[in-house]
């Protein structure tokens, strides 16, 4: 069988899977586990965090920019997201501004 035919057909089982699961775990009327709430609550946060350490962590901070264009796309992002409370809306922004700069002003 084709190898790329096998990757598609188990990525789409893998999605289904994590799809269905939930569902499948935590039926309706059921109160939710306090382990599952609070990770619900910390994770969002948690996973912001690690976008910020992944984007700053190849930033030329020694270069001739010294890490400009990564400072105003995170003050971007931050802005964003503390006015308008959404984070895909923040990271989408922060990202294309990010690229805005270093492909037109920062070259």
């Amino acid at each position: 069988m084709n190898p790329i035919l096998i990757s598609i057909l188990l990525m789409a089982a893998v999605t289904f899977l994590t799809r269905w699961l939930p569902f499948a775990v935590f039926r309706p009327g059921q109160p939710i586990p306090k382990t599952i709430a609070y990770l619900g609550q910390v994770l969002p946060m948690a996973m912001m965090a690690m976008l910020v350490v992944y984007g700053l962590r190849t930033a030329s901070w020694l270069g001739p920019y010294h890490g400009t264009p990564e400072l105003l796309a995170l003050a971007l992002t931050g802005f964003i997201h503390h006015w308008k409370h959404n984070s895909l809306l923040s990271i989408g922004c922060g990202t294309l501004f990010y690229m805005f700069l270093v492909q037109q002003i920062f070259r």
